[in-house]
């Protein structure tokens, strides 16, 4: 089993790279290419839009072939798109490579999750899931920095064709580590859709999907933030990322240590309150590079702290339709992305400066913690309506 989570967590490992390196090589990417940075700001989108339409998709005609087949041809899709990209010659070309290498994310992870759940012992499936989504942590630490690194150095180019060689690597682990397994689930399609009759699950969908926009209106514009903002130079923005990645870690990491104690509800709260203070005070203190580094590891932190409540808080109102639940997560939490981004891009284009971004940030992140209060309303009437009936 450990070389099946080895397996899949490279495969996450390679998903990380992909989505969050770009952030690292906006700047050399924009002059490289002769395109604005809101411009190069959509790309990051465009592979958000890539994860929402092609986790249903594909988890709609999955069940056709083995688990591992699927797989197979959902990491051939990173490969193929990150490829595209490194050798694109136009922006529409550019586009079509993020959507593309956006497209199998969300079902990579449904996919991986569904297999450690049969070969996983009892009481230890969600070890080995979170092994699998540790690749992703691990990315924003070791890998992120390190393409940052190679965008500033070389070419932005050499970023993207490293993370199209990874992903062979991970295509060859999975031939030789992951098993040939079936989901046998039995498929009614209309009644997985019926737990969205109720209104917790659109209130979480809307906390995952306002809470990761307001992160990434500012975090997709972190080079020019802090180079422009903070003072730091281009060649260390290797280690400011890294730093970041390090939050993210630790976040997901502290998050879990918490949830022995804490309900999944007042973990994620009392996170979209900090991400709140401390995109406030990114706006007001950014200028300064250690609150920018404070403030900016915090929001990261924060990122992933919130996921793993989010998601069990998902799964407990999805009875019945678990899978679609988990699509659904996916896609809430990328198009908070795609929509973080663009409004990012609009303070640009309107022509503030750079530390403007923080307050669409706070404002959105405000919108993922009032849908979570009323979660909890919701939460304290229902028994009381059940009671009354």
């Amino acid at each position: 089993m450990k070389k099946t989570v080895f397996s899949l967590a490279l495969a996450t490992f390679g998903l990380g790279m992909a989505e969050f390196g770009i952030m690292g090589v906006l700047t050399e990417l924009a002059n490289n290419v002769g395109i604005s940075i809101p411009s190069a700001g959509h790309l990051i989108s465009f592979y958000a839009f890539g994860v929402v339409i092609g986790a249903p998709i594909i988890a709609i005609f999955s069940g056709r072939f083995s688990l591992k087949k699927t797989l197979l041809f959902l990491v051939a899709l990173c490969v193929i798109g990150n490829a595209m990209f490194t050798f694109s010659t136009s922006y529409p070309m550019l586009l079509a490579a993020r959507f593309i290498s956006g497209f199998p994310h969300g079902a990579i992870f449904g996919v991986g999750a569904i297999i450690l759940s049969k070969i996983a012992p009892p009481g230890k499936v969600t070890i080995a899931v979170a092994g699998m989504i540790a690749g992703m942590t691990v990315a924003n630490l070791v890998g992120i920095p390190v393409g940052t690194w190679l965008g500033h150095a070389f070419n932005w180019r050499y970023t993207f064709c490293l993370i199209s060689l990874f992903d062979v690597l991970v295509m060859v682990s999975v031939l030789f580590w992951v098993p040939t397994l079936y989901d046998t689930a039995p498929t009614h399609l209309r009644e997985q859709f019926h737990f969205l009759q109720k209104p917790e699950p659109w209130l979480i969908f809307a906390a995952t999907m306002l809470g990761n926009a307001g992160v990434f209106a500012w975090f997709s514009y972190i080079k020019p933030f802090m180079v422009n903002v903070s003072g730091f130079s281009e060649a260390s923005m290797t280690w400011v990322m890294m730093l970041m990645g390090l939050g993210m870690v630790l976040g997901n990491m502290f998050s879990g240590k918490l949830s022995v104690n804490f309900s999944p509800l007042r973990i994620a709260i009392v996170t979209e309150v900090m991400v709140v203070l401390a995109m406030l005070a990114l706006f007001v203190g950014g200028e300064h590079k250690l609150a920018a580094l404070g403030m900016g590891f915090l929001c990261c932190a924060g990122l992933f702290a919130v996921s793993a409540p989010l998601q069990i808080m998902l799964l407990q109102n999805a009875k019945g339709g678990e899978m679609l639940g988990a699509a659904g997560g996916q896609m809430a939490f990328n198009l908070g992305n795609a929509v973080g981004a663009w409004f990012g891009g609009l303070i640009i284009a309107f022509g503030f400066t750079y530390s403007y971004l923080t307050l669409p940030a706070a404002l959105l992140s405000s919108g993922a913690m009032v849908a979570l209060l009323l979660y909890g309303q919701c939460k304290t009437k229902r028994p009381l309506q059940a009671v009354t009936e």
